[in-house]
């Protein structure tokens, strides 16, 4: 049976939950009798999830889908692009530093981005292929996975989908933030699996 390693995020600043793990937990609740799926949540830290991800990923998934969540997003973003430089929100962006010095500049996915894109769309579901995952820890996971899969002489493909906020949080925000329900979220989450499933 084909695969899945699911990763999300815990909350971090001044959100007291992460959209990435709602939708997840929500995906739980009536997950599809195909793919095989692992769940995992990780810090948001970036040493820990390159050391998490190395202990993950090597049971060898078919597929590592890496979720996190997108403020101001109107929309599901499907990831491209992850490219080796990163810091964190407290750096200016002359600070970055490479991810892996000396690896390859980017990693792109290999999965039917495009394809998702439009199905959800069908669905009346707000996505769109994103080809750039910014330069913090989101991009940061998608690259790991990435490079580590080539490392360790892995079969997984992986990508990374950035969610919206849940209504629940843009709820209590105390400006007007876009959101988008958790249960589509975990939807669009479900159409990807049932499309793993078919070998992609």
């Amino acid at each position: 049976m084909t695969s899945v390693l699911i990763t999300a995020f815990e909350p971090y600043d001044r959100w007291n939950a992460n959209a990435s793990w709602l939708a997840l937990v929500a995906l739980t609740r009536e997950l599809p009798a195909e793919p095989e799926v692992t769940t995992r949540l990780y810090p948001v830290d970036f040493a820990a999830v390159k050391q998490k991800l190395a202990a993950d990923l090597a049971a060898n998934y078919d597929y590592a889908i890496h979720l996190g969540q997108a403020p101001g997003s109107t929309r599901i973003q499907l990831e491209s692009i992850a490219i080796n430089v990163g810091g964190s929100s407290r750096q200016a962006p002359e600070q970055f530093l490479p991810l892996v010095e000396g690896g390859p500049i980017a990693y792109r996915s290999p999965l039917p981005l495009s394809d998702w894109g439009l199905r959800l769309r069908e669905a009346r579901i707000p996505a769109q292929v994103s080809y750039h995952a910014g330069t913090y820890l989101c991009n940061a996971t998608m690259y790991f996975s990435c490079y580590l899969a080539e490392r360790m002489g892995l079969k997984t493909k992986s990508a990374f989908v950035h969610l919206p906020l849940d209504v629940t949080q843009s709820a209590a925000h105390p400006e007007e933030v876009p959101a988008l329900p958790v249960a589509s979220s975990a939807e669009a989450l479900r159409m990807i699996l049932n499309d793993l499933a078919r070998g992609v």
